[in-house]
């Protein structure tokens, strides 16, 4: 059953209780990883496997997601400064335990490429903190694979 999280802003991803924190190299300039974060909301599923279904809500302020595994999201952009930052605050989920989550791409230049940093921040009861921590290395290889398999669409 979905239920309203606590809606934090941008700075909850650097005070959040638990915050996983993932780094990678790709090859395509930061504008190209931004355009592909922010305005190509709906070609997430061509290279992020998680992810089923991807749409932008209410203009692009809003995004609808939905994983594997029937996790099922509705979202508010917070920032989108290109071709820096891209954050984004669950306001609905149907996840049991999670009371708030707020998503940080942080992009920088890296030689001609980008290095791209997401950060998931989340609170959530006890059993929701530790099994979310407990994947941290599912989510990693998720992470990986997800950049490169971004990285290869934006050099087509």
């Amino acid at each position: 059953m979905a239920h309203r999280l606590r809606p934090e802003g941008i700075g909850f991803a650097g005070t959040a209780p638990v915050r996983l924190v993932f780094e990678r190299e790709v090859a395509a300039a930061p504008e190209a990883v931004f355009g592909a974060l922010a305005r190509d909301v709906t070609g997430w599923t061509a290279w992020f496997r998680a992810v089923t279904l991807c749409r932008p809500l209410e203009g692009g302020a809003g995004r609808e997601l939905r994983l594997l595994g029937a996790a099922r999201f509705r979202e508010t952009v917070l920032v989108a400064e290109e071709p820096e930052v891209y954050a984004y605050r669950v306001d609905v989920a149907n996840v049991p335990g999670a009371r708030a989550m707020v998503e940080e791409w942080r992009l920088r230049p890296a030689g001609t490429g980008t290095r791209v940093r997401w950060t998931m921040a989340v609170d959530g009861s006890a059993p929701f903190r530790l099994a979310l921590k407990a994947s941290r290395p599912g989510l990693a290889v998720g992470f990986r694979d997800a950049m490169t398999s971004l990285d290869r669409r934006l050099a087509r």
